[in-house]
């Protein structure tokens, strides 16, 4: 698909003030490690790993590192986190199989940046127990079941975006196994099922999800449709969530453009390989900042009213991830490519080997 803006010219690069949004995370991050969505809010898992990804980015990597050591302190016994935490005390004992696995992602991307060999054999048991949980919800079709309620009664609800997001954990914890020379064969085939779910038994997931953006793109940013298939998918629902030079609506019927799922869509096409409609994409919330250089994290269109005020953490992370995705700031700036994925030594399908693996990056 080819974008032009109204104008008919290309718009420049966006500036991203590196050091000004990681270090609002760093800020925002409390001494334990824990990552909340903004000053005085809650912590989920998944968001505080995305926003340790963001702190990665940016260079804070001792609090990256922390943030990884909160989630390992806070394991649950059976691999997974509660659904929310206020200062490390649980607001919602929802286990959710999503939120529990994108521990494997985190992992992997710090390093990926590090390439610290002891800080992938301290996190190996967190990253298998979570991968554990997550498959242990996956229904005879392939699908995974969403969550296990406070009451312990497990939904049999699939959601597209999570188990979009399942596939991408579940890759990379089979790359950390390959690095460290385990063998999870078991992983291999919960991979493989859920790949086949999610492309030809697409009613097995909860379509009223639909209207939200991360069900159309985030199967092709987890690498489950790719080449033309990816194709397709950006370009059948482009109309549906695209707002011409501002971004991407969060909900298709909602007036509600978001600075995450806006990033994310640049992510999801700098993974397919197209770098120019990543960035144009990308440099239409370059300046949808605060004078501290931090990112909204949405705004109303078209009156452009910045909704909500905060300055959330994971918004301004997959920011970082993007505009590393698109310029190749770090060595993990490739983590969500197809191409990396076909091409690295532990891809999905191929031979496992002992550690050390040199990876094309």
């Amino acid at each position: 698909m080819e974008v032009e803006t109204s104008s008919g010219r290309r718009e420049p690069d966006a500036v991203v003030e590196i050091e000004a949004v990681a270090a609002l995370i760093a800020e925002t991050q409390l001494v334990t490690g824990e990552i909340p969505w903004c000053q005085d809010q809650k912590t989920d898992p998944w968001d505080h790993v995305e926003a340790a990804m963001g702190l990665a980015v940016g260079g804070y990597l001792r609090e990256a590192q922390k943030a990884y050591e909160w989630m390992a302190d806070m394991q649950l016994e059976d691999g997974s986190w509660y659904a929310a935490y206020r200062r490390g005390k649980v607001e919602d004992r929802t286990r959710d199989g999503n939120l529990s696995a994108y521990i494997a992602v985190g992992v992997l991307h710090y390093y990926l940046i590090t390439r610290d060999p002891a800080f992938l054999d301290r996190m190996w048991p967190t990253v298998a127990a979570a991968i554990d949980f997550a498959l242990g919800l996956q229904a005879p079709e392939g699908e995974i079941y969403w969550a296990i309620s406070p009451e312990g009664q497990v939904d049999p609800m699939a959601l597209l975006t999570g188990s979009s997001s399942i596939y991408m954990s579940i890759k990379c914890a089979l790359a950390i196994a390959d690095l460290l020379g385990h063998s999870r064969p078991g992983w291999r085939r919960g991979l493989t099922k859920l790949e086949y779910a999610v492309r030809y038994k697409p009613f097995l997931f909860n379509m009223t999800k639909s209207r939200f953006a991360m069900d159309w793109f985030y199967p092709v940013l987890a690498g489950i449709w790719t080449g033309a298939a990816a194709q397709k998918r950006i370009d059948k629902f482009w109309k549906k969530f695209v707002v011409e030079e501002q971004g991407v609506r969060c909900v298709s019927d909602e007036p509600w453009v978001t600075i995450a799922e806006t990033a994310e869509l640049a992510l999801a096409l700098a993974a397919m390989g197209n770098l120019e409609l990543a960035r144009i994409i990308f440099n239409w919330i370059g300046d949808r900042k605060y004078e501290d250089g931090s990112y909204w994290c949405g705004f109303t269109c078209p009156d452009i009213i910045i909704w909500p005020e905060d300055k959330i953490t994971w918004t301004n992370a997959v920011v970082l991830m993007a505009a590393d995705a698109i310029y190749n700031l770090t060595p993990a700036a490739q983590l969500f490519s197809h191409r990396f994925w076909e091409t690295a030594a532990f891809a999905p399908g191929t031979q496992s080997r002992p550690h050390p693996v040199r990876m094309r990056v």
